[in-house]
Order: structure tokens, then sequence, then C-alpha cells
């Protein structure tokens, strides 16, 4: 067993905590160690892309969106171009809906504002490894190969996506979103199923989250995002998934 398998068994896991204000960074690492995370720390968006190439892997970023030398945002972009899907939680003084939707849009898979309640933050980042480990540890996974529905074509094992024969590069979690509606299609899944199933978070109360995800894939695939005719809007129940749809 590999040192980093065995601190995923036991829960921890080798984090990066990204922000330049250096009080609040050492606090995450120390509080962060105390759990047995292994922590590495960054100021600026240039040592955090320094570490991130290193040999090992991180299991999760904590990422700051305002840094002296670029934003978390572009940085977080950055890493989901380059095919960097390591669970990222952004930490942000920006507070406003617009402001949490573009941090998910740059690929960001949760987000928290400053101030923020120290056992949430700490929560949140054991939710992300938890579900981690849990990939890790799928022997089978529901729906493999290749998956199509209106001009979309997804590939789950290669997580390559195209709508209208052209790519869409689609976040680890967006893939695994898109992949629970395939397995339930013309189902009506509630916001608490897609948190528990998808995010691998009970009892969160965060439903904002699951709906700029699908807003998300509505934009990547719907013909007219506006008027969804593939990720359909259940009013008072949740979303339901119409493969089989017609334009």
């Amino acid at each position: 067993m590999t040192d980093q398998t065995a601190q995923a068994a036991q829960g921890c896991g080798r984090l990066l905590v990204v922000d330049d204000e250096q009080h609040l960074a050492a606090g995450l690492k120390l509080n962060f160690e105390l759990e047995g995370h292994r922590v590495d720390v960054a100021g600026t968006g240039r040592e955090a892309a320094e570490l991130l190439l290193g040999a090992e892997p991180y299991d999760a970023i904590i990422l700051d969106v305002m840094l002296p030398d670029t934003s978390g945002f572009s940085l977080c972009k950055k890493l989901r171009d380059a095919g960097n899907f390591t669970p990222v939680l952004m930490l942000t003084a920006l507070g406003t809906t617009d402001d949490r939707v573009e941090g998910l849009e740059a690929g960001a898979d949760d987000y928290l504002a400053k101030p923020f309640d120290l056992n949430e933050l700490l929560a949140r980042v054991r939710s992300l490894l938890r579900r981690q480990d849990w990939e890790r540890t799928q022997t089978a996974e529901p729906t493999r190969g290749a998956y199509r529905f209106g001009t979309a074509e997804i590939d789950f094992d290669r997580r390559e996506a195209s709508a209208d024969g052209v790519e869409v590069k689609l976040t680890r979690l967006e893939f695994e979103l898109l992949r629970y509606f395939a397995d339930n299609p013309e189902r009506v899944l509630s916001r608490q199923e897609l948190q528990e199933k998808v995010w691998k978070l009970a009892n969160y109360p965060n439903s904002r989250m699951v709906d700029n995800f699908i807003m998300r894939l509505r934009r990547h695939f719907e013909p007219n995002p506006r008027s969804p005719i593939y990720f359909v809007s259940v009013r008072g129940a949740g979303y339901r998934f119409n493969p089989d749809a017609r334009p």
C-alpha cells in the first residue's frame, strides 16, 4: 500500500493551500495537519503552479480567488484545461451569486465565502476527500463507453465529450453528474439525491450548487439553454433527464 493510498484509507490526504494571507494560510495548514493531512502552502499562482508540477499529486486544493499575480478563477480554469481535475475548494471575500457561479464555471468543486466557519471548511474538505477515496475504490462504473443524446457524444471511459462535433471540456463533477443522469433517464431526481449521489454530500443545505451545475450542462448540450429539453426542471421536485427529446 502506498503512502497516498494509506492516507486515503484513513480519510487523510495531501492538500495544497493557495492564499497570500500568510496568517490565514498558516492557520489552515496547522488545522489540516492536526487532522492528519500533509499540507503545502503557496502564496501566489506561480508558486502553486510549480508545486502542482511535482511528481506526487494533490488530493484537494484550497484556492483563494484574490492572488497577487493572478485570480483563482484563472488558475482553476488553467488546471481544468490542462486535464488536472483535482478537487478545488475556492475561498473568496466575494460572496455574490455571480462570483460563485464564476468559480463553478471555472471548474471549482465547491465554494466558500470569507469569513467562513473553520469547522465548515474542514467538513467540506473531508467531503471532497471522501469522494476522491470513493472514486479510487470503485471497481465498476454504472455507465461506460460511448453514450449519445441529441448532438452530444460522451465517452465516460475516456472522459471525452462533444456537441455538434465540437469538443466540450467537462470537469470531473460535470462528468459524474452527466453519468448519474444517464443512469437514471426520465426519472425525477431531487437536488438532495443529486448532492448525495454525485457530490457525496448528505444533509447539505446549498442546493444552488446543483442548480449551477445543471445550468452548465445546459450551456454545453442544449440547443437553447433558456428553453431546455434534455435537462428539464420539475417544479418543486428537482430535475429530469430526457435523452430522447427532439428539438
